[in-house]
């Protein structure tokens, strides 16, 4: 756990704007802007990336998991250099809340793995290159999105142990957990053989 050392006002704040920010629907932003319909009736309905690139459109994919990754880490970074460490991490954790459950989109969102992995970077970012290489290694291996995902989220907490970040480990721990619930479906599939694989629709 932090040292929370923020005020309990200051904390409050930062949760907020970091929810705010995460809510931000990049994927179906950029999916309209680009006339490639509403991602909520296209494949999963999802409005991540791996959805997006069933669109077939391979730069809204990369730019939706830019933009989703860059809400965490922006969450983090302006928390941190504004308020401290303890702010950094509830925004960060309120980011990846706002993606999965996003106001605007009536708490509907995405599963969270690319805002994960930017909170991660900028918390720490020996984690969060050795989460985003986790899952990289595993999407080329397995070339399935969500078992990739969950390869990431289940290793971070084994890289802060190693790397001794151990105020992050209760985030690290809880953001795992997390990932691990909204990819139940997923993991449900996996176990049956029936998930999908990258890119097919």
């Amino acid at each position: 756990m932090p040292l929370f050392e923020t005020s309990a006002a200051l904390l409050i704040f930062w949760t907020i704007a970091g929810y705010l920010l995460g809510s931000i629907p990049s994927g179906m932003i950029l999916a309209r802007a680009l006339g490639l319909g509403d991602l909520r009736s296209i494949g999963s309905g999802n409005i991540g990336a791996t959805n997006v690139l069933r669109t077939g459109s391979k730069g809204a994919a990369a730019g939706t998991l830019l933009l989703d990754a860059a809400k965490g880490a922006v969450a983090v970074l302006l928390a941190r250099w504004l308020a401290g460490g303890d702010a950094a991490q509830m925004a960060g954790l309120a980011a990846f809340v706002g993606h999965c459950f996003p106001v605007w989109l009536g708490f509907r969102g995405g599963k969270g793995v690319a805002t994960f992995l930017g909170v991660m970077l900028a918390l720490a970012w020996p984690v969060g290159l050795l989460c985003s290489a986790a899952w990289l290694v595993a999407a080329l291996v397995t070339r399935i999105s969500s078992l990739s995902a969950l390869v990431a989220a289940v290793t971070a907490p084994l890289w802060m142990l190693l790397l001794g970040y151990w105020s992050l480990l209760a985030l690290g721990i809880l953001l795992a957990a997390l990932i691990l619930w909204r990819h139940r479906a997923n993991i449900a599939r996996l176990r049956a053989g029936t998930e999908p694989k990258i890119g097919q629709k």
